[in-house]
């Protein structure tokens, strides 16, 4: 690889970090080229980014990346590397993880996810356990609703009480 390369490389990966607050590294060794298939497979379904890099290029990335402090990541950087981007902060961890039933591979060696940085394979069911912002907003919109379906329902199931007392009211004056 000439510098020049490397350097255009450095820059895509840059602006991959840039544009990303979900940022995965895992290790895809020992997977087959049809393991490696159905991993790419899955990451196009769930609209996850994988992209396989040199370690020495992704770390100087990071070091380029303005109001981010990767360091932490550096230690995670050894062996074959995949990058894996997406919008939602679990997608992939979730999807290592539902990969991971059928083999070994791959292993979480570290994530930055909204700013919180997560190393290590162990981490992994934390990550899964994060709930993404749709998530979030369904959440609180139940929550929302709850209280307002609660007083609908009891001034509905009361209008008929009030309704009944009314007449038995009117009933009984006549």
């Amino acid at each position: 690889m000439t510098r020049d390369q490397k350097n255009q490389a450095i820059a895509e990966l840059t602006q991959l970090l840039e544009n990303n607050k979900v940022l995965y590294i895992a290790d895809t060794s020992n997977l087959n080229a049809e393991a490696t298939h159905k991993l790419r497979k899955e990451c196009f379904k769930k609209q996850i980014n994988m992209v396989v890099v040199k370690n020495t290029l992704l770390k100087k990335a990071m070091e380029r990346v303005d109001g981010v402090d990767y360091s932490e990541l550096y230690a995670a950087l050894h062996g074959v590397s995949a990058v894996l981007t997406a919008e939602a902060s679990n997608a992939p961890a979730r999807l290592i993880r539902d990969f991971r039933k059928a083999g070994d591979r791959p292993l979480l060696k570290g994530a930055y996810v909204e700013e919180s940085i997560y190393v290590g394979d162990h981490q992994l069911e934390n990550l899964c356990n994060i709930k993404s912002k749709n998530e979030l907003i369904g959440d609180i919109v139940g929550l929302l609703q709850s209280p307002a379906k609660n007083v609908i329902s009891a001034l509905q199931s009361g209008k008929h009480t009030i309704a009944g007392l009314v007449k038995t009211l009117q009933d009984k004056n006549s």
